[in-house]
This record gives structure tokens, sequence and C-alpha cells, in this order.
């Protein structure tokens, strides 16, 4: 089920189809839904790219322990599999050391995600993602999305399960 950007643009792509479509519409609000369109078509452009490429999914709770499915751009490196998020977002869900599911090329295992911070290798795991993934590079180019590391992002290494 979509969520976040991906359910907010599939809603408002749909209801700006219907004022746009229906006669019934009065004139002004069909020229808002046209002045709204190019920004929900744009979210709606973007959470769509970011899922045509290697995309994985870690199945975690949040802080009240509530079940989340963390969609993730993955990297592999010589050393294992790397993601990298926000520092709040892997404390939120508890990630380090938890044993968790995660789901890559339709194959569910077990993963242990190993936290690090220090920035040489937040900076290169970062940099493999920007690499691998031309949404990434693209949304950089316009500004979305970071091409360096932030200070605040952390990469997660997935061990094995023992």
């Amino acid at each position: 089920m979509p969520g976040g950007t991906n359910l907010f643009a599939g809603l408002g792509a749909l209801l700006l189809g219907g004022l746009l479509v229906l006669p019934a519409t009065p004139r002004w609000l069909g020229w808002l839904a046209v002045a709204a369109s190019p920004v929900v078509l744009f979210l709606g452009l973007y959470a769509t790219m970011a899922e045509l490429e290697e995309v994985v999914s870690l199945y975690a709770t949040d802080s009240a322990g509530n079940p989340a499915e963390l969609r993730l751009w993955i990297v592999d490196r010589e050393d294992g599999e790397w993601v990298g998020m926000p520092r709040w977002k892997a404390l939120e869900h508890t990630l380090d050391g938890a044993r968790l599911q995660m789901l890559r090329s339709g194959e569910t295992r077990c993963v242990v995600p190993v936290l690090h911070e220090d920035r040489e290798t937040v900076r290169a795991i970062h940099a493999l993602k920007v690499e691998k993934y031309a949404v990434a590079r693209g949304a950089a180019a316009i500004g979305l999305y970071p091409r360096e590391a932030r200070e605040t992002t952390v990469s997660l290494r997935f061990d094995p399960c023992p």
C-alpha cells in the first residue's frame, strides 16, 4: 500500500483529474486544479521514479511499537550491503543491532543493521548511492536530494543474522 508522498500524489492526482473532467466544476476551481497539477505531477513522478530502481524493504518497528516498512536505496560494497538515512530515522526505529527482516530481489532474509556515524564511511556510502541511482542524481541536480551526505546522515551495514 502506498504511503507518504506516494499516497498523497496518487490521491491528489485522482482529485485533480476528477475536478478537471467533471463538467459541473466551477471555473475558478478548475483553474485552481490546473495551477496545482504541476506540483502534484512532480511529487507523483518523483515518488514513482524513486521506486523504479532497486529499493529494499526493511521491516522494523517505530518508537511506539508499531510495525514500519522502511523503503530504502541500497548499495553493495566489498564489506557488505549498505543504506544511508537520517540519524533520527535510525534511532526512531531502533535499527542498530536489531534483528530485522529485509526484502531484496524477492527474497526475505534476517539482517542485523550496524550503525556507522564516522563521516568517511557515511560520505562513501552516500556517494555510492548517488552514483548508482539516476533518480538521486536527477534530484540532486535540482536540489531535492543532497549531492553530499549531510551531517545528520548515518550509514547502516546489514550483517546476516547469527
